[in-house]
Parts: structure tokens; C-alpha cells; sequence
């Protein structure tokens, strides 16, 4: 299955904060876990405004996410950004709705412990 991670799901992994169910599921090699664009943007743009603290930079939990864990990199195209035509209005934050819309043209399952997101016609894996 291919999985993508929402924003939240991406820091709790790498806080050693997901729930026991899901962190089996992103360890089943079975499975290709997917980050988007839009994940990393919104990472940058909270840190630099000082409403995120990690444990490390976004850049060095990014690319150690990427190499010690061997998640995928999706860039952001402009068949996502049309996507994002096709979705009702049912969450307002912009990175969360974009990767709703990647989701669902890549045919990804997503997983989010977000209501909000849960609520968009795509696949969403959680508890």
C-alpha cells in the first residue's frame, strides 16, 4: 500500500509519538510511505515563524526521514493543483487540502488522525 503521511503523522514519527498501530503499519515493508511537497513547506514556514519546535531542523528530520526510513518525495503538480478543483470546501488549511488532492489523484491512501480530512472523499488509514 502506498501511504501518504500527513503533516502531523510525519512529526509524531519522528518524535517516537505515533501510535503503536500505525508505526507497524509505516514499518511494514510491505508498504511505501509517501511525503509530500506541501508537508515540507508548511514544516519550513511554521518553523520559521516559531510555532514549531522539533528536535532538530525540518531540513535534517526531512532528509534523515527520507534516507533512514526510505520514504518517498511527491513534488506538487499542476494535476494536484487541478485536483484541488474537484475537492468540496470542507477544511480551510490549504497544505491539508493539497494533500487530499494528491491523495486522491495519485490513488494514495492517506494517514491523518484529522477529522477534517477524513471528512474528503480519499482513503485515510488511522486507529
Amino acid at each position: 500500500m502506498k501511504l501518504l503521511l500527513d503533516t502531523h503523522v510525519l512529526i509524531w514519527w519522528d518524535e517516537g509519538a505515533l501510535p503503536r498501530a500505525i508505526r507497524e503499519v509505516c514499518l511494514d515493508e510491505a508498504n511505501t510511505l509517501v511525503i509530500s511537497a506541501a508537508t515540507v513547506w508548511e514544516l519550513q514556514i511554521r518553523e520559521a515563524l516559531g510555532k514549531l519546535r522539533l528536535r532538530t531542523s525540518v531540513r535534517t528530520m526531512v532528509d534523515e526521514q527520507l534516507e533512514v526510513n526510505g520514504l518517498e518525495f511527491l513534488p506538487i503538480s499542476l494535476r494536484h493543483i487541478w485536483e484541488l478543483g474537484n475537492l468540496p470546501r470542507l477544511h480551510g488549511d490549504p497544505f491539508d487540502r493539497m494533500l487530499v488532492a494528491q491523495a486522491r489523484y495519485e490513488g494514495l491512501t492517506m494517514l491523518s488522525a484529522d477529522k477534517g480530512v477524513r471528512e474528503y472523499p480519499v482513503n485515510v488509514l488511522w486507529e
